[in-house]
């Protein structure tokens, strides 16, 4: 409980709210009221000093209005609450080092507390599957994705929705407190959708898709992915299978881009000498391919 509370002396959000409740306290006189405000102040300037060093502060999510805290040492969380369990987890608020310890709890509590199933509301929800991804449990990601039991996206289909609630039990909660077209609560799972299943995904030193990085994930269990997307420079498209053993994979660029295609070894893919093809290169995983605009195939 000390530790509980030293974090919570240093939460920047909290110590606002105190400064709020102080302001409004017509019952303390106002010198002794500036005085306990200008002690507040300094804590704060105090926190955003030693945020870096002593305590990261995260809004992981709603559902609640709690913050959730974890200590440096263990990456543990030390309090949660059901809305707010963990994944609105973003490495951008973690310090340097811990990432990985605070995202095995988070997806420990998600497994064995929420068997697999979202557990977060609509500002979380928002890395919800790209930071599943990228810290390689796109496993739980299409788990979540498939998910037809509450709750999930799939719950709502099966409930009858045709667009998507505010709320995860839309087709039981107060109709006051439930928009039946809350699009936000999709999250990442469009933006999920087109760069790490289709791998269209713009290069992070490029804009505008000017230059891709195509790296898609193929989970157990999806056989075929195809999408298109219509960029400034044209159409582009990504289409891969995986059937039985054999695997394909058709590209097209539009004129004036290019990308950077990175395919896993271990679906014996060979690059032959394609027309377009700039570059084969070979990393520990994949055979990467750099490739200007046009149509290609890969695979069988």
């Amino acid at each position: 409980m000390k530790r509980e509370n030293e974090h919570k002396e240093y939460c920047e959000q909290d110590i606002l709210d105190q400064i709020s409740r102080m302001s409004e306290d017509t019952e303390v006189p106002d010198s002794l009221r500036s005085e306990n405000i200008d002690k507040l102040l300094a804590n704060l300037r105090d926190a955003e000093n030693r945020k870096a060093s002593f305590v990261t502060c995260i809004a992981l999510v709603t559902g609640s209005e709690e913050h959730v805290f974890y200590g440096e040492i263990s990456g543990k969380i030390i309090r949660e609450r059901r809305g707010s369990s963990g994944f609105g987890y973003d490495s951008v608020f973690v310090p340097e080092g811990y990432e990985g310890k605070v995202f095995s709890n988070i997806v420990k509590k998600t497994e064995e507390d929420f068997n697999g199933h979202v557990s977060t509301g609509v500002l979380g929800i928002q890395h919800l599957m790209r930071g599943l991804t990228e810290y390689g449990r796109v496993d739980m990601a299409y788990k979540i994705l498939t998910n037809e039991t509450y709750p999930s996206w799939g719950y709502m289909i099966k409930n009858g929705a045709t667009t998507i609630w505010e709320l995860w039990n839309g087709d039981t909660a107060d109709p006051a407190m439930n928009s039946a077209n809350h699009v936000m609560l999709l999250g990442d799972l469009l933006i999920w959708y087109y760069e790490d299943l289709a791998g269209i995904k713009c290069a992070p030193d490029a804009v505008g898709f000017k230059k891709l990085v195509m790296e898609p994930v193929f989970p157990d269990g999806l056989d075929e992915v195809s999408a298109s997307y219509g960029s400034v420079y044209g159409e582009i498209k990504s289409a891969w299978t995986k059937k039985g053993g054999d695997f394909s994979w058709d590209i097209t660029l539009p004129g004036n881009t290019s990308a950077i295609v990175r395919i896993p070894k271990k679906y014996n893919v060979t690059v032959g000498n394609l027309p377009g093809v700039r570059r084969v290169s070979a990393t520990e995983g994949y055979m990467e391919v750099e490739i200007g605009s046009g149509s290609y195939h890969f695979g069988k």
